[in-house]
């Protein structure tokens, strides 16, 4: 979701603030050799930045200064003057210090780990870390302002002249040049928001009470705001891992940085009358996630004062081309520094080519009127705001001009007018749709409360139904509606039958979330794809369909779903759910049967199972953050631990039940972040069937006949290749991030990432239920020894693609298993940072 909103952002983007003093050029050696991660500051001030992988840089400052500084280890310092206020392609020449020659040996750049004083300051900060800032207080809480402003950036003569913005020439009368990169860009979208955070390190809670929020162009921008939300989390210098954009990069003042970083102690100076040192840093590795910048750290207390962090060039991420941060802290008094301001720049492109054109990301959040040790109830960090204020989001200038803790220039407030002029331009709004439709699936039809879609679910294919249309739709009135309608009709040339379904579900009290659901659905389907199945009516697994396959997909079945539902979520993140099903299943297929012995069947046998069941689950999700406020809501965060229980009651003779039975699920999947070493996810199911039932309501284990990698399903297991009333299944994942192919020469370079899996499960099946089974398939359980296969990938190939080598571990014996598969290959195919 994030990126295709990014993406869409790309596709329908369309403030002369101009600095004092802007600087761009190379560092050279004598050789004319790039000397990296040079130190460029402007002359007596902390401004400054360091040299790229090239030698290159960009300084800028809202003040004029006359001269510039260029250091590095074992160089003699350079002072140039500056002539004017814009001094472009420099070429500086570093030369060698004599006098350090025979004390500092570089050898490609490589600090040494041993008597180097910046490290042993690194490791103050680290035994002084959790006495600085709000670590030190039971209680804080402080005033927020952030300011966020989506630019298009590389701005020419060529773009300004292309169709694209014909009729839209106005926009460029607000080009500005980045203090960051030199790049000129067009904003596109800025949005503001003011808040009151509260704290307690007691009881390990926070909670952050949004008071106005303001943002350029339309009025439901909420999707927008969230993503803004998720993409620029907040996050803690001071911790070993910093997350951005779903990769963990290694902070410069983790425990780790000795392994990962090279430091240098550049300087050292007053700074608010405190003296602090200079540390350099820049990774001792490419192609890993890691930064290079400067801190400044005071004596004694070993508190961050200033730090910068810009991304390597070479980081192991997609679609971003370049992230800078910069976070200033204030003394308060001899021991406690707070953050007062941060701000972070991210570029967006497709590529990382020098002269490709893309999207700038920038967030400034300021920090004011700490206020610590004032106690509040627990209660009052568990409360949920649980309804849509709309106030918040409709503030007054006045209400603005008072909150501000920085003020808008000339250009900012020229943002809001120019989007406002913008978004009448039919031009504009088409392209605004053509974003709203990657983003979100649907087609927005605003003269009517609906939405068409979701439009990547239009074309299917399986043995049955052979090529397969759908059509679809929702009711939308806006992203916070209390009720929802949606359905579809779809067609299938091959068996020439029409398949449909609705459902409906209403949000009836806010507070606890009580909501009722209920709909039904005629339809084609792949059952048994996976263990733990969902009363979501509507929903159709991937299974169902498919081109390209190991083998005939004409396992399916024609079931007819009507489903009655209330849920409630009491308390945070922990939901029940009463639900109420009578489904009708039969083969689809004359190459597949769900016959079981039936005695009351004239002919002592049934092709048709008829079934009502009651379920009672409990979901919770530990660590979820939700945004919205209506029937449907969506996820800000996906790290979050899942744990389900689900009871199934079916009673025979109710309702026209063919049997009597219980059924218990439990699943728990959980997300590992194991530092720099990538994502490490892990799902445990297990399941029991009371009671004697067909093969249409036991628990197949999931086999994966398709050429896509799907996680919890078996690569190397075919449709109903094993069948249980009693499973316990574990998949293991592992996602190393490039942390493995960047250690490797030549591959390196191409940024791709190993992944390596294993899955296994263990089952029974009863006599009882193998002995009404008239299906024609032999029931085959994993019950002696656990199915397992493993498997190893390569992803990131070309950013998109991923490719997973398959191999099944057991169960290989040619006779009892003739069409048992040892290997395959499959892959996936999605757009991931």
């Amino acid at each position: 979701m994030k990126l295709r909103l990014l993406i869409a952002l790309l596709v329908f983007g369309v403030c002369a603030s101009f600095a004092q003093t802007k600087v761009s050029g190379y560092v050279f050696d004598v050789n004319k050799e790039p000397v990296a991660f040079a130190n460029v500051i402007f002359s007596g001030s902390t401004e400054g930045t360091v040299t790229n992988e090239n030698g290159k840089f960009y300084l800028e400052s809202d003040e004029t200064w006359g001269s510039l500084s260029v250091s590095f280890l074992g160089y003699e310092t350079l002072k140039i003057s500056l002539s004017k206020k814009v001094n472009y392609n420099l070429e500086l020449i570093l030369k060698e210090e004599a006098a350090q020659l025979n004390e500092v040996v570089i050898v490609s750049g490589k600090q040494p780990k041993k008597n180097n004083p910046a490290i042993d300051l690194l490791r103050k900060i680290w035994s002084h870390k959790r006495s600085n800032g709000l670590r030190q207080f039971k209680q804080y809480q402080y005033d927020k302002y952030e300011k966020v402003e989506f630019d298009l950036n590389t701005v020419d003569s060529a773009l300004m002249k292309s169709k694209l913005f014909r009729g839209m020439e106005f926009v460029f009368d607000k080009v500005d040049t980045s203090r960051v990169t030199g790049k000129t860009y067009l904003p596109i979208f800025i949005n503001e928001a003011v808040s009151k955070v509260y704290g307690d390190n007691s009881l390990n809670k926070t909670k952050e009470v949004l008071e106005g929020n303001k943002n350029s162009g339309f009025s439901d921008n909420q999707v927008i705001i969230d993503f803004i939300g998720d993409l620029y989390s907040d996050f803690n210098v001071y911790d070993n891992y910093l997350k951005f954009f779903d990769k963990s990069f290694v902070s410069p003042l983790s425990r780790t940085g000795i392994s990962t970083y090279n430091y240098v102690l550049m300087d050292s100076a007053y700074i608010d009358n405190k003296w602090c040192y200079n540390i350099v840093y820049y990774p001792r590795r490419k192609n890993e996630l890691t930064f290079k910048g400067d801190f400044w750290v005071a004596d004694t207390t070993y508190a961050i004062k200033d730090i910068n962090l810009q991304a390597s060039k070479s980081a192991n991420i997609n679609w971003v081309k370049e992230i800078y941060i910069e976070q200033e802290f204030e003394v308060l008094n001899d021991s406690l520094f707070l953050i007062k301001r941060d701000y972070m720049m991210s570029e967006f492109a497709l590529n990382k080519k020098e002269t490709s054109r893309g999207i700038y990301g920038k967030r400034t959040t300021l920090f004011d009127n700490y206020q610590f040790d004032i106690e509040k109830e627990r209660k009052f960090y568990e409360k949920e705001v649980n309804f849509y204020d709309k106030d918040v989001y409709d503030r007054s200038d006045d209400f603005w001009e008072e909150k501000r803790l920085e003020d808008l220039n000339k250009d900012e407030r020229g943002v809001y007018k120019m989007l406002d002029t913008l978004k009448t331009v039919k031009k504009f709004k088409r392209l605004y749709n053509l974003g709203s439709v990657l983003a979100s699936g649907y087609i927005e039809f605003n003269s009517l409360p609906l939405d068409y879609g979701p439009l990547f679910s239009s074309v299917g294919f399986n043995e049955v139904e052979g090529w397969r249309l759908r059509t679809g739709g929702r009711t939308y009135f806006g992203r916070n509606d209390l009720w929802r309608i949606e359905g579809f009709l779809a067609y299938g040339f091959k068996d020439d039958k029409f398949k449909y379904g609705i459902s409906g579900k209403w949000l009836i009290d806010k507070k606890n979330r009580l909501i009722v659901s209920g709909g039904n659905r005629r339809d084609v389907e792949q059952i048994g794809a996976s263990l733990t199945y969902s009363t979501d009516v509507l929903g159709r697994n991937l299974a169902s369909s498919g081109i390209f396959t190991t083998a005939p997909n004409d396992k399916l079945t024609d079931i007819n779903l009507t489903t009655l539902a209330f849920e409630i979520e009491p308390i945070k993140n922990v939901v029940f759910k009463l639900g109420g099903s009578y489904r009708t299943l039969k083969s689809a297929s004359p190459t597949f049967s769900l016959d079981y012995f039936d005695p009351n069947s004239p002919t002592g046998i049934s092709s048709e199972t008829k079934q009502y069941e009651t379920a009672l689950s409990v979901s919770y999700f530990p660590g979820r953050k939700m945004t919205g406020y209506g029937v449907e809501r969506l996820h800000a965060n996906d790290d979050y631990a899942q744990l389900f229980a689900q009871v199934s009651r079916g009673i025979k003779g109710r309702l026209g039940n063919d049997f009597d039975y219980t059924k218990i699920q439990f699943r728990y999947l959980q997300p590992w972040q194991i530092g720099g070493f990538g994502r490490l996810y892990t799902t445990v199911e297990t399941g029991k069937t009371y009671g004697v039932v067909p093969l249409g309501l036991l628990s197949v284990i999931p086999g994966n006949q398709s050429y896509w990698s799907i996680y919890n399903t078996f690569s190397q297991m075919d449709f109903y290749e094993f069948v249980t009333d009693s499973y316990s299944a574990v998949h293991i994942e592992h996602n190393f991030n490039g942390r493995l192919f960047s250690r490797i020469p030549v591959i390196k370079k191409w940024n791709l990432r190993a992944i390596a899996g294993f899955r296994t499960v263990i089952g029974s099946i009863s006599q009882e239920n193998k002995d009404v089974n008239a299906s024609g398939l032999e029931y085959v359980a994993p019950n002696e020894v656990p199915y397992y296969e493993y498997s190893v990938g390569v992803g990131n190939i070309f950013k998109v693609f991923r490719i997973d080598f398959n191999f099944r571990g057991n169960y290989l014996n040619p006779i009892d298993n003739p069409n048992a598969r040892k290997f395959g290959v499959t892959g996936s195919f999605g757009f991931q940072f």
